[in-house]
């Protein structure tokens, strides 16, 4: 058994469902700190909900004249895990790393242990051949990523913020691939806005329409034309800003009332080339044209981020193809991660990990033949950003 796939199990075995961290940072912490690793635990949140946050940094070794180029990559990710859902339609405990097949069962053996494990492992191997280097490391893992990513990697990103820290290069060990490990990474990610829409009108009986104003009649022109509209174009990263209603509820619960209001959740995910206000205003305008009485309250999920192609994204690529032979896939498809927060302090954020299939499925599971290929690939960006910066 590989010492990646044995860390992986150890971490599997942690029962870290949001926000409990169950120990797993523990376990990372004690294997980074004989590396040289300076390692702090960052706690938020209630009570009720408290969250564990590791900032673990290796600073660069001292050149033989005092004076060294230095640069500082940050491997980030999460210990939490979502719930396991029924444990009856688990074909395994899922807290218990299984293999059947060839494959490894568990939940967060995709998202993410499995990264988690190949980020250290990719670590000690690295700090091994060149315990020297001018490269700083750094570990920047949270409990809340599952959850509402409050007080998670968004407190520990502010905490740097106000130290001054300088990050130059981030990779998120989200499971980006789709058959094969490498085979697609994400350079960016879309926006999320999302809407609550209160449309007002009058209840009453419905055998007497005249006498009441059915919102939910008054809402259906507006929602279809905005169902229509072309928001954007997106652009060579980005696919176009979509805007899709997620729940419509309306009614007393009885068959013969007119409802009073109606609301209606609705969201956008929205590429680099829209702007939260630019949406809503257009949004709003809809809303308005159509003469409705209205309340509508915004929440910005995350703004979009970009990673050109550049030093990191070269240094990723060049790793996936020496280590697979693949010539990657840039994406900014999918949801959100916690790279959204990280790009505000980070001008270079990759997501790199292993096949997304089966994440927070029952029976989440992951080929074994793809954990050591991560490692390497995790190993080998490394050894690229460290031989740039000795040449």
């Amino acid at each position: 058994m590989s010492r990646t796939l044995r860390l992986t199990e150890q971490l599997i075995s942690r029962p870290s469902v949001t926000p409990d961290d169950a120990g797993c940072q523990e376990i990372i912490a004690a294997r980074l700190a004989p590396l040289g690793f300076i390692c702090e635990t960052i706690s938020s949140g209630p009570d009720t909900f408290r969250v564990t946050n590791l900032w673990a940094k290796r600073p660069a070794a001292p050149s033989k004249h005092g004076l060294s180029a230095t640069e500082l990559i940050v491997f980030a990710g999460h210990t939490d895990v979502v719930p396991t859902g029924p444990l009856d339609q688990w074909s395994s405990a899922p807290f218990t790393p299984t293999h059947r097949d060839g494959k490894l069962y568990g939940r967060g053996a995709s998202d993410m242990k499995t990264s988690l494990a190949a980020f250290v492992v990719a670590t000690e191997e690295f700090v091994a051949a060149h315990p020297d280097t001018a490269l700083q490391i750094g570990f920047l893992l949270t409990s809340d990523e599952e959850g509402p990513a409050t007080d998670g990697t968004v407190v520990v990103c502010e905490a740097l913020r106000q130290r001054g820290e300088k990050l130059d290069y981030c990779i998120v060990g989200e499971p980006t691939s789709v058959e094969r490990t490498g085979d697609m990474i994400k350079n960016g990610r879309r926006g999320t806005m999302s809407g609550k829409l209160t449309v007002k009108g009058i209840q009453g009986h419905i055998a007497y329409p005249d006498m009441a104003k059915n919102p939910i009649h008054l809402a259906a022109p507006a929602l279809a034309e905005l169902i229509t509209v072309e928001w954007d174009k997106g652009n060579d990263f980005f696919p176009p800003t979509s805007w899709q209603i997620s729940n419509i509820h309306g009614g007393t619960g009885a068959s013969n009332v007119i409802p009073g209001h109606v609301v209606i959740d609705f969201n956008f995910r929205f590429s680099t080339e829209s702007t939260p206000q630019g949406l809503q205003t257009r949004l709003e305008l809809i809303l308005k044209k159509h003469g409705l009485d209205f309340d509508l309250a915004w929440t910005v999920g995350g703004l979009p981020f970009l990673t050109q192609p550049g030093t990191l994204v070269d240094a990723v690529c060049a790793a996936i193809r020496s280590e697979t032979g693949i010539d990657t896939v840039l994406s900014t498809t999918g949801g959100t991660s916690d790279a959204r927060f990280i790009a505000k302090i980070c001008p270079q954020v990759v997501e790199v990990g292993p096949p997304n299939a089966t994440i927070h499925k029952i029976d989440e599971h992951l080929q074994v033949t793809d954990i050591e290929p991560l490692k390497n690939i995790y190993r080998r960006v490394l050894e690229n950003l460290h031989a740039r910066l000795a040449a």
